[in-house]
């Protein structure tokens, strides 16, 4: 009976072997080849701070000249171009970084106040503080 257990252990934990380096297999097939979807790119990182939104994004290689950002209610959509790097006259013998164009939209936790809102752009990221509405923020209730 114990050998039994260990054979099926045995075949188990090879499959799960299997599996992983399947899926490792078709995420480095994903991105050599460029198929990532359009949710995926730019990857982005929400955090509540209590009385904020923080958004981080990944956006390297785009200036901030061709990024787009838009805010309504509890809408945010960030698009933009990453444009060529390959100066002008020169022989291009590989190419891996694509030029493209891409959209990315959330629908946030809460409202946020469009007009406070804080972007900066530096080293590749896109980072935002997006201050939630008076509505969205909790308030204390005094119980008389």
């Amino acid at each position: 009976m114990i050998t039994r257990m260990n054979n099926l252990d045995s075949l188990l934990g090879a499959m799960d072997l299997f599996r992983n380096r399947m899926n490792t297999m078709f995420n480095e097939f994903d991105r050599g080849v460029g198929w990532t979807g359009a949710e995926t790119y730019p990857r982005t990182n929400l955090c509540d701070t209590g009385d904020n939104l923080e958004v981080i994004a990944e956006l390297p290689g785009v200036s901030k000249a061709d990024v787009n950002v838009k805010i309504q209610g509890n809408y945010l959509e960030i698009s933009g171009t990453r444009k060529s790097d390959i100066p002008e006259g020169y022989k291009v013998h590989r190419i891996e970084r694509e030029t493209a164009t891409f959209s990315r939209s959330f629908t946030l936790p809460y409202d946020v106040d469009a007009n406070q809102v804080t972007a900066t752009l530096k080293d590749g990221l896109l980072k935002m503080t997006l201050p939630k509405s008076e509505a969205a923020k909790p308030k204390q209730i005094n119980i008389n």
